[in-house]
C-alpha cells in the first residue's frame, strides 16, 4: 500500500540522528549554534509536525526557531545566609517544562501573535530547539480560516503565560490518564502520600522520615 509523504517524514523523525537524516541534523545543529537563540524560519523542519499541530502555508501564520539551555538550573553553592535545604545545589530545577519556555520566549518576541503550539527539532549536548508556530489574530486570511478564526477573537493573548498552550497543559496535569505509574495522577498520589508521611522536602533524591527508623513507638498497655 502506498505511503503518503507525511509517513516517510514521520518514519525519519523517529530515530532522527541515525542514518543519513543524522548527517543531515548534524550539519543544521553546526548551524543553528551560530545563529540567534529566536530565529523566523520561512518553512517548518518538521512539515508532517507542524501539519498535525496546526500550521498552514498561507500568510498571518509564521514559525519561530527558539533555542533553550538543557538541563536543570544548578547554581554555584551559596557561602552565606543559607540552610542546606535551600542551597540550591541540587534538586533545582524550573517548574516549567523547556518546550514552555520556549513558548513563552517566542511570545515575548512577538507580543502582537498567539502561539498556536510548538514541536521539538532537535538537540546537542547544550541546548534543545523548538519550533513554534504563531498566528496573527489580526490578518484578515486568519480571520476568514474556519479553523483559524478562533485565535482573532481577543482572548487568547499571552496563551504560554497563562499555561493554555499543550505544553501548558501537560505541566499543569491535564491530560487524561487514569493513574497508571509514570503518569501526572500517579505522581501527584505519591507526593501527597510522602506529605502524609512527612517525608522530607521531595527535591531532595533521599526522601526519608524525619524520625529515625530505629525509634520505636511504645504500645499503650
Amino acid at each position: 500500500m502506498a505511503q503518503s509523504m507525511y509517513h516517510y517524514i514521520a518514519q525519519a523523525w523517529r530515530r532522527p540522528y541515525d542514518g543519513e537524516h543524522g548527517l543531515v541534523m548534524k550539519q543544521r545543529l553546526i548551524a543553528w549554534r551560530r545563529q540567534p537563540a529566536i530565529v523566523r524560519v520561512e518553512k517548518p523542519t518538521r512539515l508532517d509536525r507542524a501539519r498535525a499541530l496546526g500550521y498552514k502555508a498561507k500568510q498571518g501564520v509564521i514559525v519561530v526557531r527558539v533555542r533553550v539551555r538543557k538541563g536543570g538550573r544548578r547554581k554555584p553553592r551559596p557561602n552565606k545566609g543559607r540552610r542546606p535545604k535551600r542551597m540550591g545545589v541540587y534538586g533545582f530545577a524550573p517548574a516549567k517544562s523547556i518546550r514552555l519556555i520556549a513558548e513563552e520566549r517566542a511570545q515575548r518576541k512577538y507580543p502582537n501573535l498567539v502561539v498556536l503550539n510548538s514541536y521539538y527539532v532537535g538537540e546537542d549536548g547544550k541546548y534543545k530547539w523548538y519550533e513554534v508556530i504563531l498566528v496573527d489574530p489580526h490578518h484578515p486570511a486568519i480571520k476568514s480560516d474556519p479553523e483559524l478564526a478562533w485565535v482573532a477573537s481577543g482572548k487568547h493573548k499571552g496563551r504560554p503565560f497563562r499555561g493554555l498552550t499543550s505544553a501548558g497543559k501537560k505541566m499543569r496535569g491535564l491530560r487524561k490518564s487514569r493513574g497508571l505509574k509514570g503518569t501526572h495522577k500517579y505522581k501527584w498520589k505519591k507526593k501527597a502520600k510522602e506529605r502524609r508521611l512527612k517525608k522530607r522536602h521531595e527535591a531532595s533524591g533521599r526522601a526519608r522520615l524525619i524520625e529515625p527508623d530505629d525509634i520505636r513507638v511504645k504500645e499503650k498497655p
